[in-house]
């Protein structure tokens, strides 16, 4: 697989078969990934590579929360802005659009939304898990320097014929992670990622993306 099929066939998988992911693999790819670009070399991420009975046993916890009707834990970032102004929240909705129709789920139907919703804490079914930290005392660049990181693993995850899902949403589920876990108290969440081989039966739509000429400028000589 080449980088170019890499990249356009990445893609947030929702659903996954329960495949074993070789340990081998996964270390190909991290070791791999710590070549990401990162400012001044810091290499910020911090990386929990969760498989097995700890990673059931945090999909157990964040099941029985759900089920419980527990408050989420207080985020320790803003993950959008309070008013996303246009043309991102254009963009946000078409995704929810585009993502819940290929469920059958109705906008109106606000339980159906949860229940799908639901699915980021048992992980989508993945039989193997990141959650990527970072240190509270690091600046916005060091937060992009994850980014980079992260959408490394993912390629190399797909030259590996694996998928992913990256999840900010496992921010609000803090607490659970860390009880199994246990990162470092200057450690901050950022996000975990669910791995695994792809469960053929998920229904989806491809997202789209923005015209380039909406997002790109060339400036160059006439």
């Amino acid at each position: 697989m080449d980088v170019y099929e890499a990249v356009t066939s990445r893609r947030a998988v929702r659903g996954f078969t329960g495949r074993p992911v070789s340990r081998k693999v996964l270390q190909r790819v991290l070791s791999a990934a710590a070549w990401a670009p990162s400012g001044s070399n810091l290499q910020p991420w911090h990386v929990y590579v969760v498989t097995g009975e700890p990673l059931a046993e945090i999909k157990r916890r964040a099941g029985a929360r759900l089920a419980a009707g527990e408050p989420w834990d207080e985020r320790e970032y803003e993950m959008y802005p309070a008013a996303l102004k246009s043309p991102y929240q254009e963009r946000r909705a078409a995704f929810g659009r585009e993502r819940y129709s290929a469920l059958g789920v109705a906008r109106e139907d606000w339980e159906a939304r949860q229940r799908a919703a639901s699915g980021n804490w048992q992980c989508f079914g993945a039989p193997a898990a990141l959650f990527c930290y970072v240190d509270r005392g690091l600046g916005r660049p060091q937060w992009s320097d994850l980014g980079m990181y992260l959408q490394t693993v993912m390629l190399l995850l797909r030259a590996e014929g694996l998928h992913s899902c990256p999840q900010m949403a496992w921010s609000v589920y803090r607490k659970t992670v860390a009880e199994i876990v246990r990162p470092p108290e200057e450690l901050i969440l950022f996000c975990g990622m669910s791995i695994g081989f792809e469960d053929g039966a998920e229904q989806y739509i491809r997202t789209g993306r923005a015209p380039l000429d909406e997002t790109v400028t060339f400036v160059e000589s006439r």
